[in-house]
């Protein structure tokens, strides 16, 4: 007769072999050299092309470490489902990783992000529950989830906002590769800047690059309509998926980072479709603003230093919304006065 622990021990041996298997899909993105003209003056900086990894977007590197992490805790077990609250590219990882694991997944999310990525949460068969504003939006979506843990048995609540295997995931992976490709280019890093949804990306790539060079500069961005981290609530509205979820999540430390980065919402627009347009290069709105935020610092620092960013997913979930369709310039805009020339690429 098999016990229990035996059942439990060739789960795990599978799920590790399952993990190991997905895990090669995800991570090794390339880094691009993105050249441009600023006012008529040259630059470049770089970014990570994460609509690479497996479902398409940099979530995907939290979403397995987590559940390895899991796993490897005891705190996911067989036949547990994983019931998250998220914006989109997370409930699409963990609703992908969980299918291939044999986990049943519930997302709980806004009602107000693409239709695109509620499609493809549901195409890999999980349950998209929708949070309207007026229910309290994305505040009341995590505390949804906890709520549903606490009444079912049998659930594995990941926390992106509050766990710290989502900055582990960066700095073991995400860091270490943007400083092995850095090397490929033969130039350090002197500034990174990231969009802050959970933070994670921020925090972890940011640990892993001032433990080899103190001086690098970390800067977290945010929407100019909706400054969640420079005062510390829901503040406005905004655009930008992904980013400025309505609170500063728990693993998010401004004392460890720099100075804020403001990007407003039609700006980076804007930019997303001239790195669609002139590059050839299919990134979402999120990507657009970190390209304007990283600009914008390398012009203070100068066109000879060295800055990186995150192009964090693909333009195909955001097909319905304003990506799409035309934006206005505005006098305050970065994108208008950029011309983008040219990249290269290592991976």
């Amino acid at each position: 007769m098999i016990t229990e622990q035996q059942q439990s021990s060739a789960f795990l041996k599978v799920a590790f072999e399952r993990v190991a298997a997905i895990s090669t899909m995800i991570g090794n993105t390339p880094l691009l050299r993105i050249d441009y003209e600023h006012d008529g003056q040259g630059g470049h900086i770089f970014a990570k092309y994460e609509s690479e990894n497996m479902t398409g977007s940099i979530k995907d590197r939290m979403a397995i470490y987590t559940i390895g992490s899991a796993y490897g805790k005891g705190t996911l077990h067989p036949n547990d489902e994983i019931v998250e609250a998220t914006s989109g590219n997370t409930g699409i990882s963990f609703a992908a990783i969980g299918a291939a694991l044999g986990h049943k997944v519930r997302i709980i999310m806004p009602n107000w992000m693409s239709h695109e990525r509620v499609s493809l949460i549901r195409s890999f068969g999980a349950e998209v529950v929708p949070v309207s504003k007026a229910q309290g939006g994305f505040v009341e979506a995590v505390r949804l989830s906890e709520e549903y843990a606490q009444n079912h048995d049998g659930v594995f609540l990941p926390r992106q906002f509050d766990n710290v295997d989502n900055i582990e995931a960066h700095r073991l992976m995400t860091g270490p590769e943007i400083t092995r490709q850095l090397e490929m280019f033969q130039v350090s890093i002197d500034a990174f800047v990231a969009g802050v949804g959970t933070g994670g990306s921020v925090m972890g790539i940011g640990r892993h690059l001032r433990s080899i060079d103190p001086n690098v500069q970390v800067h977290p961005l945010e929407p100019a309509n909706s400054p969640t981290l420079k005062t510390g609530t829901c503040v406005g509205a905004h655009r930008i998926q992904g980013i400025s979820d309505e609170f500063v999540p728990s693993i998010v430390e401004l004392d460890e980072l720099d100075e804020i980065v403001d990007v407003w919402d039609g700006d980076a627009i804007l930019m997303a479709q001239k790195l669609c347009r002139e590059l050839g290069l299919a990134v979402g709105i999120s990507s657009g603003a970190n390209v304007v935020g990283a600009i914008s610092i390398q012009q203070r620092l100068g066109t000879n230093s060295t800055v990186v960013t995150l192009l964090p997913d693909s333009n195909k979930k955001y097909l319905s919304t304003d990506l799409c369709r035309c934006e206005l310039e505005q006098p305050e805009f970065v994108s208008p006065k950029i011309r983008l020339s040219m990249f290269s690429a290592v991976r």
